[in-house]
């Protein structure tokens, strides 16, 4: 196969796994590099930091999935750059040839020149990140259960969530459902539906992406939960314990001992150095502006896709960095590398906009399907629907459906674990 086109996939997530399986047949020699050894479905990572599913349970294995994939290797590593003049990418153990590439290596969190606020306010990416953020949740309920001083205790049992997106919103709702009905029976001497629940939207309405009336809709639902919903509310500060927002003139302060961050992306570092590399322009979010057929400007052997391409051929504003976009880039950008082998030009990257879903709680979401708005029940069932489809394997897909089953019937989420290396003591 060393005659073949090489084409080198930096990331499997949506966008680099997509291309991945299109490419199977394709007579070139496949490369999937990534840190991580599985594919994570990183729109249930919440369900992970909330206690309903296990980390296991939204991933599989890169090999597991490419196995049956004869032109194609799975290699564990992290890339660092780009040597673009010598068509090599640039690993922390070394190098590795390419004739095409395709970065797909997607987006970390964004706190908008705070970055000090990262260790007070942790976001939402990667199975570590669940795995924390559960903790620091599950933590919080056994500090308050000691706690005397009523002052102390409020604070424990406060949780701010920043950004009323689809993550912070299903976040706030995870969480008032821990507090108002998991956890309900399992203390003592504290009322778990006693939380307080806050979530916080620098702009005019949470799920600003969304028709208005859905944005309504979603809010009066996980007000309904006990959540606390600030809108117009800009971050200002974030410190340990404390979060101080902006409303026009006046400042609130919160003090909470958990705070959840969900309020940006940043394009990952591999971005940023295929931009210096190439010349590329990069936007404040770390997104790389591609052609038309989602390829670097000047370097038509490189595609950028997914969470760190900004493609605004279409709409004048870039692609949502949701996986429906990332899955359609990678299909086209390997049936375009195909197309090119046999010399022969692709259209311009067209993408199918299939709507959005958010969920808020058991049996109430809402979905915006373009043609049709929905919210409640029907649209929670929808979501289930819609997300099972799209899990890789069908044992993760059964094993989802039997929890979110029992999780309906009895409210206990199975995952409620506090990991780490050293989960005591119990002040954060």
């Amino acid at each position: 196969m060393a005659d073949l086109n090489r084409v080198v996939i930096l990331g499997g997530g949506f966008g680099g796994l997509s291309a991945a399986l299109r490419l199977k047949r394709a007579p070139v020699q496949v490369t999937l590099i990534d840190r991580c050894n599985y594919h994570l479905f990183q729109p249930l990572l919440y369900q992970v930091a909330t206690g309903s599913l296990s980390p296991a349970n939204i991933s599989s294995p890169l090999r597991t999935i490419l196995k049956g994939h004869k032109n194609t290797q799975v290699l564990l590593a992290e890339a660092t750059g780009v040597d673009v003049a010598n068509r090599r990418v640039l690993l922390s153990d070394g190098a590795i040839e390419y004739d095409t590439l395709i970065v797909a290596t997607g987006s970390s969190h964004q706190y908008f020149g705070h970055n000090e606020w990262e260790q007070y306010a942790p976001g939402l990416k990667t199975v570590e990140d669940a795995t924390d953020m559960r903790r620091r949740i599950l933590l919080a309920f056994e500090t308050a259960e000691r706690e005397t001083d009523p002052e102390k205790l409020r604070a424990i049992m406060t949780f701010v969530i920043v950004g009323g997106g689809p993550t912070g919103v299903e976040l706030a709702g995870a969480l008032a459902e821990i507090a108002n009905d998991t956890l309900r029976h399992d203390f003592r001497h504290i009322d778990p539906s006693q939380a307080r629940i806050v979530l916080v939207e620098g702009g005019d309405r949470v799920l600003p992406a969304y028709p208005p009336q859905l944005s309504e809709a979603a809010r009066k639902m996980i007000e309904r939960l006990g959540v606390t919903v600030r809108v117009n509310a800009m971050v200002i500060d974030v410190e340990k314990d404390l979060v101080t927002v902006r409303n026009g003139d006046a400042t609130e302060k919160f003090t909470a001992r958990t705070i959840l961050w969900a309020a940006g992306v940043l394009g990952s570092p591999v971005g940023r150095a295929v931009a210096r590399e190439t010349g590329a322009p990069i936007d404040k979010a770390g997104r790389i502006s591609v052609e038309p057929d989602c390829s670097v400007p000047g370097h038509p052997e490189i595609f950028v896709i997914g969470d760190l391409a900004s493609f605004t051929h279409q709409t004048g504003q870039p692609l949502p960095g949701v996986a429906q976009p990332a899955i359609q880039e990678g299909h086209y950008v390997a049936k375009a590398i195909v197309r090119r082998l046999r010399g022969e030009e692709s259209k311009p990257f067209r993408y199918f906009d299939k709507g959005n879903l958010a969920v808020i709680g058991r049996g109430a979401a809402v979905a915006d399907l373009n043609w049709l708005q929905l919210s409640g029940f029907p649209a929670w069932l929808m979501w289930i629907f819609i997300h099972l489809l799209y899990i890789v394997e069908f044992q993760n897909r059964l094993l989802i459906f039997l929890q979110w089953a029992w999780f309906y019937l009895t409210f206990d989420r199975s995952a409620r674990l506090i990991t780490g290396k050293n989960p005591l003591p119990l002040d954060l």
